[in-house]
């Protein structure tokens, strides 16, 4: 599928950014949107690393924040891949919508947050705001959870499935979308979420397993 093939789907705003770098969509990203990426379907994303997950969650957030459904939050497990997140989204999109990053003070709720169309937080972080009544959240229309399979993690998982289950029952109309490269079942996870879950193995380099020996490498068949 080539990117031209959806520019009818997609604000031109966001289109004349893209096209400066994508010409074709990776499978993955064709998949997702067959799925109903701009339809407003919940999706699970269960792809390789560098198979083009991060790009998916980019065109359904900026469509719907440029098209004044209302705000996008991008959920990280770590506040190091939020920041380099941050940096990446203001580098392709900080011309077009207001980028943030939110975490530390769990006792804050962040109001200025409330000029803000794409949200980068911890799921910590979100949690605390969501129990602090914070009035943005109900602004939310798109939720990216990267890394979705931490749900099953004993540390983080309680925190982010509650987090989940209390977006879901809260907002309307609100659009999900989990990303992750290590779903072990991913076709549960995405009837739990309500989602549909899209699968592909394609990625940029092949992997290939083998045994090192004696200066040598002897790759299996």
């Amino acid at each position: 599928m080539l990117l031209s093939d959806i520019k009818n789907k997609i604000p031109e705003e966001l289109f004349t950014i893209l096209k400066k770098d994508i010409k074709e969509l990776r499978p993955a990203q064709e998949k997702a949107v067959e799925a109903g990426l701009f339809d407003e379907k919940n999706l699970i994303i269960c792809t390789p690393t560098a198979s083009g997950k991060t790009l998916i969650a980019e065109m359904v957030m900026l469509k719907r924040i440029l098209e004044k459904k209302g705000k996008a939050v991008y959920i990280v497990p770590l506040r190091a891949l939020g920041s380099e997140k941050q940096k990446d989204f203001k580098k392709r999109y900080g011309n077009i919508c207001k980028i943030a990053f939110s975490s530390g003070d769990m006792d804050s709720s962040d109001s200025y947050l409330e000029n803000y169309d794409l949200i980068i937080t911890t799921s910590e972080k979100l949690d605390s705001l969501t129990r602090h009544n914070t009035p943005w959240i109900n602004e939310i229309a798109t939720v990216i959870v990267d890394e979705i399979h931490l749900l099953n993690d004993p540390s983080r998982g309680p925190t982010l499935e509650i987090l989940i289950t209390m977006l879901k029952q809260s907002l309307e109309n609100v659009q999900f979308v989990g990303l992750s490269a290590t779903i072990g079942n991913p076709k549960e996870l995405a009837e739990w979420l309500d989602a549909k879950a899209v699968i592909d193995d394609w990625r940029p380099v092949k992997l290939k397993q083998g045994v090192y020996f004696d200066g040598e490498i002897k790759f299996k068949d």
